[in-house]
């Protein structure tokens, strides 16, 4: 591989999948037997089988990345962003295409990949290590970086399949990024850990850029994408939608809005404790609108069902700038919390009033999320919404097509003249 040569290159991937009613590979002889009689009165009933449907995960996937190159994907679930990380950790096959990888290859894709549930966490360091390539002595010398960076020290010949989901993140992000492969791919898995473990794996992942390295980071930290990526790639429904410069990447993603243009946007129902059915931002006026002046108030209304009832959670939305930088969360405060009525199954809205000259003119995305705080999501839509905010023609606010920031703040200010010295 010479210099000019690229570190990744994918030409025209495609992974299908089979989904519909295929029936269980193994069975006992009276499943057998009784399928055999059971087959002719079907026939006779005027019954078919149901056929088997496909999937299309990816569809004709092509791009490359050059050595040293922090690449980001982005795309909202389901876009095909994983089933593009397994393909290139050799997890899984594709159905068409192919991939060429010049270099060790190490992968963070989800909790429990890479590792030996039975194994402890020192004989995995060095498991992962020889996967690599890795020789003993080599390993030796990266492992008290690793176990520092991961904090198990205290468990590191305890068997992981007793680490909790967060020791298992740290001790895998550790191995895969301290482990120097020529190639680190890294999934939405960093979201397991807290705060602090997200940014001291940032903070890792800048430095395993500096050093040369390729890097693929699939996130919906669009924030973290912004600071991290020097090139993003946008996947929508299988397909590459685009490829450039992370932040032009990004605008392009959140300016998407489908349904949005409306004003709302409507959610299919998911067989889940809980989902989103519609999500509306309303106008002054009563009506859904997309475009909302700066200078009235507006309302984002949340339309849930719950499916049973549940215990304490949280309706709540995240507001992104339109280079995808994260502004702030708001939430049901205890104030609003959910009374136990209104935790049973049934149908909901959950309203918020952001009021005037709050958010200056400017594109803006939401993602809205349904959670039971630290503890798990009941449902999260990514980038579900974008909307905007417009001057309202005041001789006030004309100065705002400048940078000001995102939000206006209407403090109490008070001038007065001081009194001269004597």
């Amino acid at each position: 591989m010479t210099m000019s040569d690229p570190a990744i290159r994918v030409e025209r991937l495609s992974k299908r999948y089979r989904i519909g009613t295929a029936q269980a590979r193994y069975k006992t002889l009276r499943d057998s037997l009784v399928a055999t009689v059971k087959a002719p009165l079907r026939w006779i009933a005027g019954e078919r089988s149901a056929p088997d449907s496909h999937f299309w995960a990816l569809d004709d996937v092509s791009f490359e990345v050059n050595p040293g190159e922090v690449v980001g994907i982005i795309g909202r679930n389901g876009a095909g962003k994983s089933t593009l990380l397994k393909i290139l950790s050799r997890i899984t096959r594709p159905t068409k295409g192919r991939v060429e990888l010049y270099g060790r290859v190490g992968s963070l894709l989800e909790v429990g990949t890479g590792f030996h549930p039975e194994l402890t966490g020192r004989e995995n360091i060095y498991l992962n290590g020889a996967i690599l390539g890795m020789s003993y002595k080599e390993i030796g010398t990266k492992f008290d970086e690793i176990v520092d960076f991961s904090g198990v020290e205290k468990f590191l010949d305890t068997p992981v399949k007793f680490y909790s989901s967060g020791m298992y993140v740290r001790l895998a992000f550790g191995v895969a990024s301290h482990l120097e492969p020529e190639i680190l791919v890294v999934d939405e898995v960093l979201a397991v850990g807290d705060a602090e473990f997200q940014k001291k794996s940032l903070g890792r992942m800048g430095s395993v850029a500096k050093a040369g390295r390729t890097i693929l980071f699939v996130s919906h930290n669009l924030g973290a994408i912004s600071g991290l990526c020097t090139k993003c790639i946008w996947i929508d429904k299988g397909q590459v939608k685009y490829i450039g410069e992370t932040r032009e990447t990004i605008a392009r993603y959140l300016d998407a809005g489908e349904d949005s243009r409306t004003g709302q946007v409507v959610l299919p129902e998911k067989k889940q404790d809980a989902s989103f059915t519609r999500i509306s931002f309303i106008g002054a006026n009563g009506y859904p609108n997309q475009s909302l002046p700066v200078s009235e108030p507006f309302t984002i209304r949340f339309e849930y069902v719950l499916s049973r009832s549940i215990g304490e959670f949280e309706v709540a939305f995240i507001l992104y700038d339109r280079n995808g930088s994260k502004i702030f969360y708001s939430g049901t405060s205890k104030k609003a919390s959910l009374s136990v009525r209104e935790r049973e199954p049934g149908r909901y809205i959950a309203e918020v009033i952001v009021p005037r000259k709050f958010l200056a003119p400017g594109s803006y995305t939401i993602t809205s999320v349904i959670h039971q705080p630290n503890v798990r999501f009941l449902d999260k839509q990514d980038a579900v919404m974008s909307f905007s905010i417009i001057e309202s023609g005041s001789d006030d606010y004309k100065y705002l097509h400048q940078d000001l920031g995102a939000i206006l703040v209407d403090f109490d200010w008070a001038v007065t003249k001081s009194v001269s010295p004597s």
